[in-house]
């Protein structure tokens, strides 16, 4: 029997229902480079000539949505420094379809709701508070010195 909780994108995907129609995000595991592999991947690179935006100055005016995928701000997807894993945070959408590609971009907007925050990461509200609290928690810890609480 078919399963009435997902429909399927055009592309072929199934999209989970009950999250305002956004699909739940996926990790890839990154398999290591080979020297060979990277010496190939920055020759392409050099190649191309392009350079990526060292800082925000070079790419607040920049065009949108972003191309720099794999810059650490872009919405896209992220990075485990650590496994080297890649979750596409959106993998039924394409970068160029995707209505804000820069944290940066949403941080200068300034103060934003919990949905929103949640929209634009492909999480929910709830989780949003959670991150929220954690990284509150965080810099109590850090500063506290600073904050003179014991």
């Amino acid at each position: 029997m078919a399963d009435k909780s997902k429909s399927i994108t055009p592309s072929g995907v199934a999209k989970r229902q009950g999250r305002k129609g956004l699909r739940r995000s996926k990790t890839l595991n990154a398999r290591r480079l080979s020297k060979d592999e990277v010496a190939e991947t920055d020759g392409i690179i050099a190649a191309s000539g392009h350079v990526r935006p060292a800082h925000r100055g070079q790419c607040a005016n920049g065009p949108r949505p972003c191309p720099w995928v794999a810059c650490k701000f872009h919405l896209y997807l992220d990075v485990n420094p650590e496994t080297g894993t890649i979750k596409l945070n959106f993998p039924d959408l394409e970068p160029w379809e995707m209505k804000e590609t820069c944290a940066l971009d949403v941080a200068d907007r300034g103060g934003i709701t919990l949905e929103e925050v949640g929209e634009i990461l492909n999480l929910t509200r709830e989780r949003i508070r959670q991150v929220e609290v954690f990284g509150l928690e965080k810099l109590k810890i850090e500063y506290s010195d600073l904050l003179g609480d014991d």
